[in-house]
């Protein structure tokens, strides 16, 4: 069993950053960030493997947004620079026991973080 939880969530002005952290316990092959906003279906943002070397995101957020873990600390963050108001939703970090697709098959959820961008 992995247990996720994000934080690092807030108001940021467009133009802006914010730093999530996934704390993730146990090993997880891959994590990824996920987002949602209300009455849409969630979106794949970013992920990173075990080892941190292989990395990938979703080309809304490339060249903005950096993903890295810290597997010393059971840690995983997502960077998030140059903020605009669509990036306004609640992301979410999940954890996945296997090597598998970037944006899918995910078997740990976290509770979700609040980031809103304001214009």
């Amino acid at each position: 069993q992995v247990h996720v939880v994000e934080s690092g969530g807030g108001v940021v002005q467009a133009g802006g950053a914010l730093r999530l952290s996934c704390a993730a316990s146990g090993r997880s092959e891959r994590v990824g960030w996920f987002r949602q906003l209300p009455g849409k279906e969630r979106e794949f943002v970013a992920a990173i493997n075990w080892s941190g070397v292989s990395t990938y995101y979703a080309d809304s957020v490339k060249g903005r947004f950096t993903v890295s873990r810290d597997n010393a600390k059971s840690t995983v963050y997502l960077q998030m620079n140059s903020l605009k108001p669509e990036d306004t939703a609640i992301y979410y970090c999940a954890a996945a026991r296997f090597v598998g697709s970037w944006d899918r098959d995910y078997d740990y959820w976290g509770q979700g973080t609040q980031v809103t961008v304001s214009s």
